[in-house]
């Protein structure tokens, strides 16, 4: 990522606000930062010259006004840079998510859990070093600093001179060390990613590793990782260090330049006290936020290298969902869900090809096929989480957005979080039913279980056919809930005895019957013998 990258303007809209507050802000700064020089050197040449305290008790007065002013200004640089970032961060989050969800299980389940939440998660929240520090003196040195080199070029031209010939060497040190910089942060960065993907693995898995009585070489390979990482993380520091004495002594060598050639003048008689005086006061202004930029930078640089893997996902997600597909024209045959040619691949090989069906509504149609045969990945490509060829029409529309409005849906995991059943139930939905998540329990064969039951995340605490009911039974609210003309149901019954499964089944016929297209993937003689239409993958279509 660029010290400013523009993708930050386009996935977080806060980010322009923040910057035009920030510049203005900065012309204040500077104006104060010229005034007090002004007062100051006025001051000391009136003192000189031999006036008394009275006769200066006015621009004393004015001079203390510049110093709160100043100190206003410092406090709301940081306030609007604060909340900014807050909100720059929030948004981009949103964004991240929202991406996230577009490409789907599929996507997340080829990489790291791990990853992917520290980028949501640390990576994000390290932006605000990015925005409260790194960005405020960011934009000082492209307001303050030319601004000041003028004033200094206006007072003095010689001095003007040796600050636009010494100001350029600090920012080629900077970026000779932010090299260096940048790729030590990326190693640390992997190696937190490592760590952070080593412990969930661990965590996941204690139980069987202690069961085996191998968790203590886990124990040493989290102690190898963590060591790798504190070994990246102290090189970032001594790079921090380095660079700041770097920055320092070039701004102090460029600073005495131009105070020996103002003593040599002022010697010389060629040159006059107010001004070497006003001079030499705004001189280190001028190379200030140079030095805080480079400063600031390495405690921005971990933000920097989330935000560009978070600007990776999002694009990807950009990328993943292509051309807006054109809106289809609903009609009496694309009523219900439509598939019409439908292709899905990945890495080069076809997974589903040339699938072609439809689940009109009031028709409860069962998918089966072998394992393996694409079943799982139809619905995903309905549900927009992978790319494909062909159409899918959820009542008539062919938009993703429309589709997933349309459609109610629960996977072969149940995807519980933690809380009771009646909040996995509701989810979603700001003003949760009491009566409404009763009746999806119930249609859910699952009207045993008390709504108020804390649930663990992942469904710990439920059995797994109990797991799978209320999975249904949240989708069963979202189906009466938000009106979706589509339910699609994955192995829904794979974990339920008999007796439960014929419940179930009787109420997905009820809901066929009032209107609904119901597609059930399954591969139980009980279910399709209860379906109206058995699809196969081969989208041959065969009468119950």
């Amino acid at each position: 990522m660029r010290p400013l990258d523009p993708r930050l303007l386009r996935y977080a809209s806060a980010t322009r606000g923040t910057l035009v507050a920030g510049a203005l802000l900065a012309v204040l700064q500077t104006a104060t930062v010229v005034a007090f020089a002004w007062l100051v050197t006025d001051v000391v040449v009136r003192a000189i010259a031999g006036e008394s305290v009275s006769a200066l008790s006015g621009t004393l007065v004015l001079l203390g006004v510049v110093v709160a002013v100043r100190a206003v200004l410092f406090w709301a640089v940081e306030a609007v840079s604060s909340r900014g970032g807050a909100r720059v961060v929030g948004q981009l989050r949103e964004r991240l998510v929202a991406s996230i969800g577009r490409l789907g299980p599929g996507w997340v389940s080829r990489r790291s859990t791990a990853s992917v939440t520290l980028v949501a998660g640390r990576g994000m929240e390290a932006l605000d070093g990015y925005f409260a520090k790194y960005l405020p003196q960011l934009i000082a040195t492209a307001v303050a600093m030319p601004l000041l080199v003028l004033v200094i070029g206006w007072r003095d031209l010689t001095s003007g001179i040796i600050l636009v010939v010494t100001l350029p060497l600090i920012p080629l040190f900077m970026v000779l060390v932010g090299w260096a910089t940048q790729a030590a942060q990326q190693r640390q960065w992997v190696a937190l990613s490592r760590l952070s993907s080593a412990f969930l693995d661990v965590v996941a898995g204690l139980s069987t590793l202690k069961l085996f009585g191998r968790q203590h070489r886990q124990e040493a390979r989290i102690r190898e990782v963590s060591e790798e990482y504190r070994v990246h993380t102290m090189k970032v520091l001594r790079m921090s260090f380095l660079s700041g004495f770097v920055l320092e002594l070039a701004a102090s060598l460029s600073v005495a330049v131009i105070a020996v050639t103002i003593g040599l003048r002022l010697l010389g008689g060629s040159l006059d006290l107010s001004v070497g005086l006003f001079v030499l006061l705004l001189a280190p202004e001028a190379f200030l936020p140079l030095r805080n930029v480079g400063a600031a930078y390495h405690a921005a640089t971990e933000g920097i290298e989330a935000a560009a893997n978070a600007f990776a996902i999002i694009e990807e997600a950009e990328g993943a969902e292509g051309p807006a597909a054109p809106a289809a024209v609903a009609s009496e045959g694309s009523r219900g869900l439509m598939f019409d040619g439908v292709t899905v691949g990945y890495d080069g090989r076809e997974v589903v090809g040339a699938f072609s069906a439809v689940v009109a509504p009031e028709t409860l149609a069962v998918l089966r096929a072998p394992s393996g045969s694409g079943k799982s990945t139809l619905l995903a490509a309905t549900l927009g989480f992978v790319p494909y060829e062909g159409r899918i029409l959820v009542d008539g529309r062919a938009e993703l957005s429309a589709r997933r409005d349309g459609i109610a849906w629960a996977g072969q995991r149940s995807g519980l979080m933690a809380g009771t059943i009646a909040s996995n139930v509701a989810l979603g939905d700001p003003s949760p039913s009491a009566t409404r998540v009763a009746a999806a329990l119930r249609e859910a064969a699952a009207d045993e279980l008390d709504p108020a039951t804390p649930v663990d995340a992942g469904g710990a605490g439920l059995s797994g056919g109990q797991a799978q009911r209320v999975a249904v039974a949240r989708a069963l609210y979202r189906l009466r809930s938000s009106g979706c003309p589509v339910l699609l149901l994955d192995e829904p019954t794979s974990a339920l005895d008999a007796a439960t499964e014929a419940r179930l089944l009787e109420s997905l016929r009820r809901i066929a019957r009032e209107g609904t297209a119901v597609l059930v993937v399954s591969h139980r003689d009980a279910v399709a013998g209860a379906a109206d239409t058995v699809l196969t993958m081969e989208a041959e279509v065969s009468r119950v």
